[in-house]
Protein backbone atom coordinates (compact mmCIF):
# COMPACT_ATOMS: atom_id res chain seq x y z
CA UNK A 1 0.00 0.00 0.00
CA UNK A 2 1.53 3.42 -0.90
CA UNK A 3 2.04 5.92 2.19
CA UNK A 4 -0.81 8.03 2.02
CA UNK A 5 -0.63 11.93 1.27
CA UNK A 6 -0.34 14.69 3.36
CA UNK A 7 -0.31 18.22 2.64
CA UNK A 8 0.75 21.28 5.31
CA UNK A 9 -1.69 23.19 6.94
CA UNK A 10 -1.07 26.10 8.86
CA UNK A 11 -2.32 25.72 12.61
CA UNK A 12 -2.01 27.98 15.97
CA UNK A 13 -0.15 27.39 18.71
CA UNK A 14 -2.31 27.60 21.38
CA UNK A 15 -2.76 30.98 23.86
CA UNK A 16 -1.71 29.73 27.34
CA UNK A 17 -3.21 32.56 29.62
CA UNK A 18 -6.55 32.36 27.22
CA UNK A 19 -6.88 28.52 27.97
CA UNK A 20 -5.63 28.64 31.43
CA UNK A 21 -9.06 31.39 31.77
CA UNK A 22 -11.33 29.09 30.26
CA UNK A 23 -10.39 25.96 31.57
CA UNK A 24 -9.87 27.55 35.16
CA UNK A 25 -14.04 29.18 34.48
CA UNK A 26 -15.23 25.72 33.47
CA UNK A 27 -13.37 24.32 36.66
CA UNK A 28 -15.44 26.98 38.79
CA UNK A 29 -18.69 26.64 36.97
CA UNK A 30 -19.10 23.46 36.28
CA UNK A 31 -16.67 20.60 36.48
CA UNK A 32 -16.55 21.27 40.87
CA UNK A 33 -20.13 20.38 40.96
CA UNK A 34 -19.85 17.69 38.53
CA UNK A 35 -17.16 16.03 40.74
CA UNK A 36 -19.28 17.02 44.01
CA UNK A 37 -21.80 14.84 42.89
CA UNK A 38 -19.10 12.11 41.74
CA UNK A 39 -18.31 11.92 45.22
CA UNK A 40 -21.06 11.30 47.08
CA UNK A 41 -21.71 8.22 45.38
CA UNK A 42 -20.12 5.16 46.94
CA UNK A 43 -19.15 3.52 43.15
CA UNK A 44 -16.57 1.28 45.44
CA UNK A 45 -14.51 -1.10 42.42
CA UNK A 46 -15.66 -4.67 41.97
CA UNK A 47 -13.10 -5.89 44.46
CA UNK A 48 -15.15 -3.86 47.23
CA UNK A 49 -18.67 -4.35 46.25
CA UNK A 50 -19.24 -8.06 45.29
CA UNK A 51 -22.73 -6.66 44.02
CA UNK A 52 -21.98 -3.43 42.30
CA UNK A 53 -24.46 -4.47 39.30
CA UNK A 54 -27.32 -4.75 42.27
CA UNK A 55 -26.35 -1.80 43.82
CA UNK A 56 -25.96 0.33 41.02
CA UNK A 57 -23.57 2.79 41.81
CA UNK A 58 -21.38 2.37 38.97
CA UNK A 59 -23.65 2.37 36.64
CA UNK A 60 -24.64 5.59 37.97
CA UNK A 61 -21.20 7.48 37.56
CA UNK A 62 -20.89 6.37 34.40
CA UNK A 63 -24.07 7.48 33.27
CA UNK A 64 -23.42 10.73 34.80
CA UNK A 65 -20.06 11.33 33.05
CA UNK A 66 -21.57 10.04 29.60
CA UNK A 67 -24.46 12.50 30.00
CA UNK A 68 -22.05 15.28 30.90
CA UNK A 69 -19.66 14.22 27.97
CA UNK A 70 -22.42 14.60 25.36
CA UNK A 71 -23.88 17.97 27.25
CA UNK A 72 -20.92 19.87 26.27
CA UNK A 73 -21.30 19.34 22.56
CA UNK A 74 -17.59 18.94 21.42
CA UNK A 75 -17.80 19.15 17.56
CA UNK A 76 -17.61 15.92 16.26
CA UNK A 77 -17.76 14.04 19.45
CA UNK A 78 -18.95 10.84 19.20
CA UNK A 79 -18.94 8.59 22.29
CA UNK A 80 -20.57 5.34 24.23
CA UNK A 81 -20.85 3.09 27.01
CA UNK A 82 -19.55 -0.27 26.22
CA UNK A 83 -20.81 -3.39 27.90
CA UNK A 84 -19.41 -6.89 27.98
CA UNK A 85 -21.32 -9.62 29.52
CA UNK A 86 -20.30 -10.04 33.03
CA UNK A 87 -18.12 -7.07 32.88
CA UNK A 88 -17.57 -3.58 34.19
CA UNK A 89 -18.66 -0.75 31.45
CA UNK A 90 -16.44 1.58 29.85
CA UNK A 91 -17.36 4.82 28.46
CA UNK A 92 -15.52 5.51 24.85
CA UNK A 93 -15.77 8.50 23.29
CA UNK A 94 -13.99 9.26 20.14
CA UNK A 95 -13.26 13.15 18.69
CA UNK A 96 -12.06 13.26 14.57
CA UNK A 97 -8.54 15.13 14.22
CA UNK A 98 -8.99 19.11 13.36
CA UNK A 99 -6.88 20.97 11.11
CA UNK A 100 -7.29 24.48 13.36
CA UNK A 101 -9.16 27.46 11.90
CA UNK A 102 -6.99 30.37 13.55
CA UNK A 103 -3.12 32.00 13.73
CA UNK A 104 -1.95 32.71 16.67
CA UNK A 105 0.10 36.27 17.52
CA UNK A 106 2.77 33.65 18.45
CA UNK A 107 2.72 32.72 14.73
CA UNK A 108 2.11 29.80 12.93
CA UNK A 109 3.48 26.63 13.09
CA UNK A 110 2.30 23.39 10.78
CA UNK A 111 0.74 20.12 10.90
CA UNK A 112 0.86 17.05 8.31
CA UNK A 113 -3.04 16.63 7.88
CA UNK A 114 -3.05 12.87 6.06
CA UNK A 115 -5.90 12.05 3.10
CA UNK A 116 -6.80 8.82 5.69
CA UNK A 117 -8.13 9.24 8.80
CA UNK A 118 -7.10 6.21 9.59
CA UNK A 119 -3.88 7.09 9.05
CA UNK A 120 -3.85 9.89 11.37
CA UNK A 121 -1.90 9.41 14.43
CA UNK A 122 -4.44 9.05 17.73
CA UNK A 123 -4.46 10.33 21.14
CA UNK A 124 -5.75 8.23 23.86
CA UNK A 125 -7.18 9.64 27.04
CA UNK A 126 -7.69 7.40 29.67
CA UNK A 127 -9.20 7.32 33.61
CA UNK A 128 -11.64 5.57 35.58
CA UNK A 129 -14.59 6.04 37.82
CA UNK A 130 -14.48 3.56 40.00
CA UNK A 131 -13.45 3.89 43.84
CA UNK A 132 -11.36 2.15 46.81
CA UNK A 133 -13.52 1.87 49.88
CA UNK A 134 -14.12 4.03 52.79
CA UNK A 135 -11.52 3.66 55.45
CA UNK A 136 -11.42 5.02 58.78
CA UNK A 137 -9.75 8.06 60.17
CA UNK A 138 -11.60 10.95 58.35
CA UNK A 139 -11.54 13.99 59.79
CA UNK A 140 -14.74 14.40 62.00
CA UNK A 141 -16.13 17.13 59.43
CA UNK A 142 -15.56 15.26 56.60
CA UNK A 143 -15.87 11.30 54.89
CA UNK A 144 -15.96 9.84 51.82
CA UNK A 145 -19.36 10.14 50.39
CA UNK A 146 -19.95 13.68 52.06
CA UNK A 147 -17.97 16.18 49.25
CA UNK A 148 -16.70 19.07 51.36
CA UNK A 149 -15.23 22.07 49.16
CA UNK A 150 -12.54 24.19 51.87
CA UNK A 151 -9.69 26.24 50.37
CA UNK A 152 -9.08 25.00 46.95
CA UNK A 153 -9.38 21.33 47.97
CA UNK A 154 -11.95 19.46 47.41
CA UNK A 155 -12.54 16.63 49.84
CA UNK A 156 -13.79 12.91 49.17
CA UNK A 157 -13.39 9.27 48.26
CA UNK A 158 -12.54 8.86 44.21
CA UNK A 159 -12.36 12.61 43.26
CA UNK A 160 -8.47 12.96 42.75
CA UNK A 161 -8.45 9.37 42.27
CA UNK A 162 -9.47 9.88 39.44
CA UNK A 163 -12.96 10.91 38.97
CA UNK A 164 -11.85 14.30 38.04
CA UNK A 165 -10.17 12.73 34.97
CA UNK A 166 -13.30 12.68 32.01
CA UNK A 167 -13.94 16.24 33.14
CA UNK A 168 -9.96 17.62 32.77
CA UNK A 169 -10.05 15.96 29.32
CA UNK A 170 -13.09 16.96 27.71
CA UNK A 171 -12.61 20.35 29.34
CA UNK A 172 -8.89 20.28 27.44
CA UNK A 173 -10.32 19.64 24.33
CA UNK A 174 -12.82 22.02 24.92
CA UNK A 175 -9.87 24.94 25.16
CA UNK A 176 -8.02 23.52 21.26
CA UNK A 177 -11.41 23.68 20.16
CA UNK A 178 -12.28 27.25 21.05
CA UNK A 179 -8.84 28.52 20.10
CA UNK A 180 -9.36 26.82 16.36
CA UNK A 181 -6.18 24.87 17.18
CA UNK A 182 -5.47 21.79 15.41
CA UNK A 183 -5.07 18.48 17.40
CA UNK A 184 -5.34 14.80 16.70
CA UNK A 185 -7.56 12.24 16.60
CA UNK A 186 -8.46 11.51 19.93
CA UNK A 187 -9.90 8.46 21.80
CA UNK A 188 -11.05 8.39 25.43
CA UNK A 189 -11.22 4.90 27.79
CA UNK A 190 -12.92 5.41 31.25
CA UNK A 191 -13.21 2.68 33.05
CA UNK A 192 -14.81 1.40 36.07
CA UNK A 193 -12.43 -1.42 37.25
CA UNK A 194 -8.99 0.61 38.03
CA UNK A 195 -8.83 0.06 41.59
CA UNK A 196 -9.49 -3.98 41.29
CA UNK A 197 -6.51 -4.24 38.89
CA UNK A 198 -8.32 -3.93 35.33
CA UNK A 199 -8.84 -7.36 35.57
CA UNK A 200 -11.95 -6.37 33.03
CA UNK A 201 -9.61 -3.69 30.91
CA UNK A 202 -8.05 -6.06 28.49
CA UNK A 203 -11.22 -7.76 27.17
CA UNK A 204 -12.51 -3.66 26.03
CA UNK A 205 -9.25 -2.92 24.80
CA UNK A 206 -9.31 -6.16 22.52
CA UNK A 207 -12.66 -5.37 21.60
CA UNK A 208 -11.89 -1.69 20.50
CA UNK A 209 -8.90 -2.42 19.37
CA UNK A 210 -9.98 -1.11 15.97
CA UNK A 211 -11.42 1.89 16.83
CA UNK A 212 -8.34 2.89 19.14
CA UNK A 213 -6.79 3.30 15.95
CA UNK A 214 -2.84 3.63 15.74
CA UNK A 215 -2.40 5.43 18.91
CA UNK A 216 0.87 7.47 19.55
CA UNK A 217 0.63 9.31 22.54
CA UNK A 218 -1.22 8.48 25.88
CA UNK A 219 -2.57 11.02 28.60
CA UNK A 220 -3.04 9.21 31.41
CA UNK A 221 -4.51 11.21 34.29
CA UNK A 222 -4.46 8.81 37.49
CA UNK A 223 -0.90 9.57 38.83
CA UNK A 224 0.69 11.52 41.13
CA UNK A 225 2.87 15.09 41.60
CA UNK A 226 6.00 15.48 43.67
CA UNK A 227 4.51 18.63 44.52
CA UNK A 228 2.06 21.44 43.66
CA UNK A 229 4.53 23.52 42.06
CA UNK A 230 5.28 21.89 37.93
CA UNK A 231 4.20 19.58 36.09
CA UNK A 232 5.49 16.23 36.77
CA UNK A 233 5.51 13.39 34.37
CA UNK A 234 5.84 9.83 36.01
CA UNK A 235 8.50 7.49 34.29
CA UNK A 236 7.44 4.34 36.21
CA UNK A 237 4.81 2.40 38.24
CA UNK A 238 5.76 -0.78 40.79
CA UNK A 239 3.71 -3.66 39.80
CA UNK A 240 1.55 -5.20 42.27
CA UNK A 241 0.39 -8.91 43.90
CA UNK A 242 -2.15 -9.15 46.29
CA UNK A 243 -4.21 -11.83 48.03
CA UNK A 244 -5.09 -13.61 51.64
CA UNK A 245 -2.74 -15.63 53.52
CA UNK A 246 -4.49 -17.89 56.61
CA UNK A 247 -3.03 -19.98 58.85
CA UNK A 248 -5.08 -22.20 60.67
CA UNK A 249 -4.80 -24.63 63.21
CA UNK A 250 -7.82 -25.47 65.12
CA UNK A 251 -11.22 -25.84 64.00
CA UNK A 252 -12.69 -23.51 66.49
CA UNK A 253 -11.80 -21.32 69.41
CA UNK A 254 -10.39 -23.07 72.89
CA UNK A 255 -9.10 -21.03 76.42
CA UNK A 256 -6.34 -20.04 75.61
CA UNK A 257 -4.94 -21.06 79.66
CA UNK A 258 -5.20 -24.32 78.63
CA UNK A 259 -4.50 -24.18 75.11
CA UNK A 260 -1.26 -21.79 74.83
CA UNK A 261 1.80 -23.63 75.09
CA UNK A 262 0.85 -26.67 73.39
CA UNK A 263 -1.47 -25.46 70.41
CA UNK A 264 0.92 -23.43 68.59
CA UNK A 265 -0.19 -19.66 67.71
CA UNK A 266 -1.35 -18.81 64.23
CA UNK A 267 -0.46 -15.50 64.64
CA UNK A 268 3.14 -16.30 65.58
CA UNK A 269 3.26 -19.43 62.05
CA UNK A 270 2.36 -16.19 60.41
CA UNK A 271 5.08 -14.67 61.27
CA UNK A 272 7.20 -17.23 60.79
CA UNK A 273 5.84 -17.62 57.06
CA UNK A 274 5.91 -14.23 56.53
CA UNK A 275 10.06 -14.66 57.95
CA UNK A 276 10.30 -16.40 54.57
CA UNK A 277 9.27 -13.82 52.42
CA UNK A 278 10.69 -10.04 54.45
CA UNK A 279 13.47 -9.09 56.62
CA UNK A 280 11.44 -7.90 59.61
CA UNK A 281 14.22 -5.33 60.82
CA UNK A 282 14.85 -3.86 57.48
CA UNK A 283 11.69 -3.98 55.49
CA UNK A 284 13.76 -5.94 52.57
CA UNK A 285 12.01 -8.51 50.64
CA UNK A 286 14.33 -11.33 50.55
CA UNK A 287 13.47 -13.33 47.58
CA UNK A 288 16.19 -12.38 44.98
CA UNK A 289 14.03 -12.70 42.09
CA UNK A 290 11.78 -9.64 43.84
CA UNK A 291 13.98 -7.51 42.93
CA UNK A 292 15.88 -5.75 39.24
CA UNK A 293 18.87 -3.56 38.77
CA UNK A 294 17.32 0.03 38.59
CA UNK A 295 18.57 1.66 34.89
CA UNK A 296 20.46 4.53 34.91
CA UNK A 297 18.31 6.71 33.74
CA UNK A 298 16.06 5.81 36.41
CA UNK A 299 18.71 7.08 38.75
CA UNK A 300 19.94 10.31 37.73
CA UNK A 301 15.77 11.34 37.81
CA UNK A 302 15.63 10.00 41.47
CA UNK A 303 18.83 12.31 42.12
CA UNK A 304 17.37 15.31 40.08
CA UNK A 305 14.13 14.59 41.59
CA UNK A 306 15.37 14.30 45.37
CA UNK A 307 17.63 18.06 44.33
CA UNK A 308 13.99 19.69 43.95
CA UNK A 309 11.85 17.83 46.97
CA UNK A 310 14.47 17.42 49.75
CA UNK A 311 12.93 15.65 53.23
CA UNK A 312 9.55 16.37 51.47
CA UNK A 313 9.57 13.38 49.93
CA UNK A 314 9.12 11.54 53.71
CA UNK A 315 7.83 14.80 55.49
CA UNK A 316 4.45 14.81 53.24
CA UNK A 317 3.08 11.85 55.10
CA UNK A 318 0.83 11.68 58.72
CA UNK A 319 3.57 10.37 60.52
CA UNK A 320 2.17 9.51 64.24
CA UNK A 321 3.65 11.42 67.23
CA UNK A 322 3.73 11.49 70.67
CA UNK A 323 5.16 13.92 73.83
CA UNK A 324 8.30 12.81 75.03
CA UNK A 325 10.13 14.24 77.75
CA UNK A 326 7.87 17.77 76.47
CA UNK A 327 9.34 17.20 72.88
CA UNK A 328 7.38 16.67 70.22
CA UNK A 329 8.51 12.94 68.88
CA UNK A 330 7.59 11.72 65.26
CA UNK A 331 7.64 8.33 63.76
CA UNK A 332 10.54 8.11 61.54
CA UNK A 333 10.90 6.80 57.85
CA UNK A 334 13.00 4.33 56.04
CA UNK A 335 15.32 6.50 55.57
CA UNK A 336 15.84 10.14 55.21
CA UNK A 337 18.30 10.26 52.41
CA UNK A 338 16.15 11.81 49.54
CA UNK A 339 17.62 9.55 46.58
CA UNK A 340 16.92 6.32 48.46
CA UNK A 341 13.47 7.32 49.80
CA UNK A 342 12.75 7.42 46.32
CA UNK A 343 14.17 4.61 45.03
CA UNK A 344 12.34 2.79 48.02
CA UNK A 345 8.99 3.79 47.03
CA UNK A 346 9.23 3.21 43.18
CA UNK A 347 11.96 0.58 42.46
CA UNK A 348 12.65 -1.49 45.63
CA UNK A 349 9.63 -4.29 46.32
CA UNK A 350 8.32 -3.94 49.77
CA UNK A 351 5.07 -5.88 51.67
CA UNK A 352 2.22 -4.27 53.34
CA UNK A 353 -0.66 -5.84 55.59
CA UNK A 354 -3.53 -4.13 54.19
CA UNK A 355 -6.22 -6.09 56.37
CA UNK A 356 -6.61 -9.12 58.84
CA UNK A 357 -9.12 -11.07 59.89
CA UNK A 358 -9.88 -13.80 62.86
CA UNK A 359 -9.24 -11.41 65.52
CA UNK A 360 -12.02 -10.19 67.76
CA UNK A 361 -12.46 -6.45 68.42
CA UNK A 362 -10.21 -5.20 71.46
CA UNK A 363 -13.25 -4.71 73.50
CA UNK A 364 -14.48 -8.57 72.48
CA UNK A 365 -11.17 -10.43 72.81
CA UNK A 366 -11.79 -12.74 75.96
CA UNK A 367 -8.69 -15.20 77.15
CA UNK A 368 -9.53 -17.61 73.82
CA UNK A 369 -6.71 -18.79 71.62
CA UNK A 370 -8.24 -18.16 67.92
CA UNK A 371 -8.75 -20.89 65.39
CA UNK A 372 -7.01 -18.97 62.38
CA UNK A 373 -5.20 -15.89 61.40
CA UNK A 374 -5.58 -14.07 57.75
CA UNK A 375 -4.19 -11.22 56.25
CA UNK A 376 -4.53 -9.51 53.49
CA UNK A 377 -0.87 -8.96 51.44
CA UNK A 378 0.13 -6.53 49.36
CA UNK A 379 2.97 -6.71 47.53
CA UNK A 380 4.77 -4.09 44.96
CA UNK A 381 7.60 -5.29 42.52
CA UNK A 382 9.79 -2.94 40.91
CA UNK A 383 8.24 -1.87 37.29
CA UNK A 384 10.47 -4.73 35.60
CA UNK A 385 9.41 -7.81 37.16
CA UNK A 386 6.72 -9.92 35.85
CA UNK A 387 3.57 -10.12 38.20
CA UNK A 388 2.21 -13.61 37.07
CA UNK A 389 5.80 -15.41 37.70
CA UNK A 390 6.39 -13.20 41.07
CA UNK A 391 1.88 -14.37 42.32
CA UNK A 392 3.58 -17.61 41.71
CA UNK A 393 6.83 -17.59 43.48
CA UNK A 394 4.85 -15.88 46.56
CA UNK A 395 2.44 -18.55 46.78
CA UNK A 396 4.88 -21.31 46.55
CA UNK A 397 7.19 -19.40 49.27
CA UNK A 398 4.21 -19.02 51.47
CA UNK A 399 2.61 -22.73 51.66
CA UNK A 400 5.18 -25.40 51.32
CA UNK A 401 6.33 -26.72 54.36
CA UNK A 402 3.97 -24.83 57.37
CA UNK A 403 4.90 -25.13 60.30
CA UNK A 404 3.25 -27.94 62.85
CA UNK A 405 2.16 -28.92 59.71
CA UNK A 406 -0.46 -25.98 60.03
CA UNK A 407 -3.03 -25.51 57.10
CA UNK A 408 -1.35 -22.22 55.21
CA UNK A 409 -2.92 -21.48 52.52
CA UNK A 410 -2.34 -18.20 49.95
CA UNK A 411 -5.46 -17.36 47.51
CA UNK A 412 -4.17 -15.02 45.13
CA UNK A 413 -6.61 -11.96 43.93
CA UNK A 414 -4.37 -11.27 40.77
CA UNK A 415 -1.27 -9.48 40.06
CA UNK A 416 -0.48 -6.82 37.38
CA UNK A 417 3.08 -6.18 36.12
CA UNK A 418 4.76 -2.90 36.64
CA UNK A 419 5.75 -0.20 33.95
CA UNK A 420 8.88 1.71 32.35
CA UNK A 421 8.32 4.52 30.67
CA UNK A 422 9.70 4.67 27.03
CA UNK A 423 12.22 7.17 26.33
CA UNK A 424 10.66 10.84 25.53
CA UNK A 425 10.93 12.01 22.11
CA UNK A 426 12.20 15.45 21.33
CA UNK A 427 8.77 16.80 20.65
CA UNK A 428 7.33 15.64 23.42
CA UNK A 429 9.76 16.58 26.07
CA UNK A 430 9.90 19.97 24.93
CA UNK A 431 6.19 20.12 25.10
CA UNK A 432 5.86 19.35 28.40
CA UNK A 433 8.42 21.37 29.37
CA UNK A 434 7.09 24.64 27.58
CA UNK A 435 3.75 23.40 29.18
CA UNK A 436 4.93 23.29 32.74
CA UNK A 437 6.84 27.12 32.52
CA UNK A 438 3.66 28.65 30.70
CA UNK A 439 0.89 27.37 33.64
CA UNK A 440 3.64 26.73 36.21
CA UNK A 441 6.50 28.82 35.96
CA UNK A 442 9.60 25.68 36.30
CA UNK A 443 10.51 23.00 33.95
CA UNK A 444 8.58 19.54 34.15
CA UNK A 445 9.63 17.00 36.68
CA UNK A 446 10.35 13.29 36.49
CA UNK A 447 8.81 11.15 39.25
CA UNK A 448 8.47 7.35 39.70
CA UNK A 449 5.67 6.30 41.54
CA UNK A 450 4.80 3.25 44.04
CA UNK A 451 1.33 2.75 42.91
CA UNK A 452 -0.42 0.73 40.21
CA UNK A 453 -2.06 1.30 36.69
CA UNK A 454 -2.17 -1.76 34.95
CA UNK A 455 -3.25 0.02 31.74
CA UNK A 456 -0.14 1.25 31.37
CA UNK A 457 1.72 -2.01 30.35
CA UNK A 458 -0.95 -2.98 28.37
CA UNK A 459 -0.55 -0.33 25.88
CA UNK A 460 3.07 0.05 26.40
CA UNK A 461 2.96 -3.93 24.73
CA UNK A 462 -0.18 -3.11 22.04
CA UNK A 463 1.50 0.40 21.44
CA UNK A 464 5.09 0.41 22.06
CA UNK A 465 6.15 3.95 19.77
CA UNK A 466 3.53 5.96 21.52
CA UNK A 467 4.62 8.75 24.51
CA UNK A 468 2.85 8.40 27.30
CA UNK A 469 1.53 11.15 29.58
CA UNK A 470 1.00 10.21 32.63
CA UNK A 471 0.15 12.99 34.96
CA UNK A 472 -1.98 13.33 38.03
CA UNK A 473 -2.87 15.12 41.00
CA UNK A 474 -2.20 13.40 43.73
CA UNK A 475 0.58 15.49 45.02
CA UNK A 476 1.54 15.81 48.85
CA UNK A 477 -0.99 14.66 51.60
CA UNK A 478 -3.79 14.10 49.07
CA UNK A 479 -4.16 10.52 50.82
CA UNK A 480 -5.59 8.42 47.80
CA UNK A 481 -7.14 5.53 49.14
CA UNK A 482 -6.95 6.60 52.90
CA UNK A 483 -8.81 8.91 54.78
CA UNK A 484 -9.20 13.10 53.64
CA UNK A 485 -8.56 12.15 50.22
CA UNK A 486 -8.51 15.82 48.40
CA UNK A 487 -8.26 16.63 44.84
CA UNK A 488 -6.45 20.63 44.71
CA UNK A 489 -8.37 22.52 42.54
CA UNK A 490 -6.09 25.09 41.75
CA UNK A 491 -3.23 22.30 40.54
CA UNK A 492 -6.28 20.43 38.35
CA UNK A 493 -7.21 23.85 36.58
CA UNK A 494 -3.18 23.67 35.43
CA UNK A 495 -2.96 20.07 34.45
CA UNK A 496 -5.87 20.29 32.12
CA UNK A 497 -4.48 23.60 30.70
CA UNK A 498 -1.11 21.43 30.23
CA UNK A 499 -2.82 18.62 28.58
CA UNK A 500 -4.36 21.03 26.16
CA UNK A 501 -0.95 22.77 25.43
CA UNK A 502 0.41 19.04 24.82
CA UNK A 503 -1.62 18.02 22.24
CA UNK A 504 -1.85 21.35 20.90
CA UNK A 505 2.39 20.43 19.99
CA UNK A 506 1.73 16.69 19.04
CA UNK A 507 2.88 16.32 15.69
CA UNK A 508 0.23 15.17 12.74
Amino acid sequence: MNAPLHREIPASILNAAQALSQVSAQWDSDIVKQITDYIAIPAKSPTFDSDWAQHGFIDTVMRNAASWVEAQKVEGLTLEIVRLEGRTPVLFFEIPASSGSDLSAAGPRTVREATSVGARPTVLMYGHLDKQPEFTGWRNDLGPWTPKYEDGKLYGRGGADDGYAVYASIAAVQALKSQGVAHPRIVGLIETCEESGSYDLLPYVNALRERLGEVALVICLDSGAGNYDQLWLTTSLRGNAAGVLKVEVLTEGVHSGDASGLVPSSFRIMRQVLDRLEDSKTGRLLPQSFHCEIPADRLAQARATAQILGDEIYKRFPWAHYDCEGSNTLALPTTTDPVEALLNRTWRPTLSVTGAEGFPALKDAGNVLRPYTAFKLSLRFPPLIDASAAVQELKTLLEDNAPYQARVTFESSGGATGWNAPSTVPWFEQALNDASQSFFGAPCGTIGQGGTIPLMNMLSQGFPKAQMMVCGVLGPRSNAHGPNEFLNVPYAKKLTAAVAHVMARMPG
